[in-house]
C-alpha cells in the first residue's frame, strides 16, 4: 500500500497502534485517539490481507499519488458541510 502520510505508514510499521490500543486508545501524552473508528476498519482489513506499506511524497508527481488526491478532493467537495 502506497500512502503520502507518514503519520498512516508509522502507525502501522513503528507499533502506534498497538500502543494507542494497549493503553485504552489514547495517545502518549494520554490524549484520544482521533478517527478510532476508521483506525479499527483499517486493522480488520490489515487481519484480512497482507500489506506492506510504503511512502512517497505527496505532490511530487507520483502519477497514482496525484490521481487519488484529485479523487479525494473531488469527494470532499460533494460531502455536505457540517
Amino acid at each position: 500500500l502506497y500512502t503520502d502520510s507518514q503519520y498512516l505508514k508509522k502507525a502501522f510499521t513503528d507499533g502506534w497502534l498497538e500502543k494507542w490500543q494497549q493503553n485504552g486508545w489514547k495517545t502518549a501524552s494520554r490524549q484520544p485517539v482521533k478517527n478510532q473508528d476508521l483506525w479499527r476498519l483499517l486493522l480488520e482489513e490489515t487481519r484480512r490481507h497482507e500489506v506492506h506499506w510504503h511512502w512517497t511524497r505527496g505532490h511530487a508527481g507520483h502519477r497514482e499519488n496525484e490521481l487519488v488526491d484529485k479523487e479525494a478532493q473531488r469527494q470532499r467537495r460533494t460531502l455536505p458541510l457540517g
